[in-house]
């Protein structure tokens, strides 16, 4: 599980006061997402507001869309995170001094972040706040289905509401 940052980047050249100038990571005035990833499995991702980046909100994310009973999670150590372990089993990765430690690491996620971000910035170029939870869910999505040979298809029989097996004659 981790959390990112979606929003675009400050104009080249642009000059900014000390306290105007843009932040990274938590400071940031960008939107944040939430998401967690099965390894080798499927992405769930939400937009969340701000000040829903603490803790219980956190946990509520959990409980409702991963599978406590079978599940570990690893984060990195975002203190939100803290309280995790009453849930279900936490590690945490702490990239200051390491990015993986055997099977325990955030790259599956962290991967469909740069999926995620490339595909915003290179495809939609912009995009409102107001609408970002469609764009998140297109990309899980795409994430997910990613091994089916026919996507294109299961998008159209979903957009008809037809079954998937169904074959459609146009």
């Amino acid at each position: 599980m981790d959390e990112c940052y979606i929003g675009g980047k400050p104009r080249k050249g642009k000059k900014y006061d000390d306290d105007d100038k843009p932040k990274r990571g938590r400071g940031t005035k960008k939107a944040p997402v939430i998401g967690a990833v099965e390894r080798c499995g499927n992405v769930t991702a939400r937009t969340v507001d701000k000040r829903k980046m603490k803790g219980k909100h956190l946990r509520a994310f959990v409980k409702e869309r991963v599978n406590v009973m079978s599940a570990c999670l690893v984060t990195d150590e975002y203190t939100a995170y803290n309280g995790m372990h009453k849930v279900l089993p936490h590690v945490v990765i702490k990239h200051s001094d390491w990015h993986v430690d055997g099977n325990i690491h955030t790259n599956t996620i962290e991967g469909f972040w740069a999926l995620l971000k490339r595909g915003m910035f290179g495809q939609f170029h912009s995009v409102d706040k107001k609408h970002l939870q469609k764009y998140v869910d297109e990309f899980c999505c795409r994430y997910n289905n990613r091994a089916n040979d026919d996507v294109f298809g299961l998008t159209i029989c979903k957009a008809l509401g037809v079954q998937n097996n169904t074959r459609i004659s146009l």
